[in-house]
């Protein structure tokens, strides 16, 4: 079984912090044999990673996180980005044309573009699996909601810490049963269900301070644009 941090975002992403060197160090600091940078709706620092990720022992997945027009989805195992504001099941098929899986996070959090706000439980079913645990809830409940559902719809199961900075990678791991330790084993692995998920919540200081931190680099980025 390989450990992976499949959800963690780079300064790349709009509300992240730490560039990759301290995302790859963290995996590497808590055992983990791979992991998934998923900037929103950019995927050079994921790129970066995969290329820099054997420095650290560790096997770099290629992603990134979309913008559907029905909330988040993560694509991984995609190395060339997957355009936001898409209808979510045009995502999807534009995820696998690209040679990846479509994992849906936390899909029951509204607040967070969690895709149930615009999707049927049915239209979620045609993802290739659900993240059922995520760090950053701040209540578990979306979590088991998640779980739940997988386990009643027999989809895949994954975990994510969300980290936003580097100290939360691996705050949740994907414990993958793969053939062996390379990106297409670990997709393949994921899309048969031949995971299991552990994760601690992140501290509720640390994840105000990333919303915190996320508002404020939003409203600059706004503001240097008009420029």
């Amino acid at each position: 079984m390989y450990a992976a941090e499949l959800h963690c975002h780079s300064s790349l992403s709009y509300d992240g912090r730490d560039p990759v060197d301290l995302l790859l160090g963290q995996a590497e600091a808590v055992g983990l044999d791979a992991i998934a940078v998923t900037d929103h709706d950019e995927i050079d620092a994921s790129l970066e990673a995969v290329e820099r990720a054997p420095e650290y022992g560790l096997v770099g997945i290629p992603g990134m996180e979309v913008s559907t027009a029905a909330g988040h989805v993560l694509a991984l195992g995609v190395t060339e980005a997957v355009p936001p504001g898409l209808s979510f099941g045009e995502t999807l098929g534009r995820i696998r044309d690209l040679g990846g899986i479509a994992v849906v996070p936390h899909p029951f959090q509204e607040s967070r573009s969690g895709v149930l706000a615009h999707i049927s439980r049915d239209d979620l079913t045609a993802a290739d699996a659900i993240e059922v645990y995520n760090s950053r809830l701040l209540t578990g409940r979306a979590n088991r909601q998640a779980e739940a559902f997988a386990r009643l719809r027999e989809m895949p199961m994954t975990a994510g810490s969300d980290a936003h900075i580097s100290e939360m990678v691996g705050q949740a791991v994907t414990r993958i049963d793969a053939d062996d330790l390379s990106v297409d084993a670990i997709l393949d692995a994921i899309r048969d269900g031949r995971t299991t998920v552990e994760g601690h919540r992140t501290p509720w200081r640390i994840s105000f301070r990333q919303a915190a931190g996320g508002v404020k680099r939003r409203m600059k980025n706004r503001f240097y644009s008009f420029l």
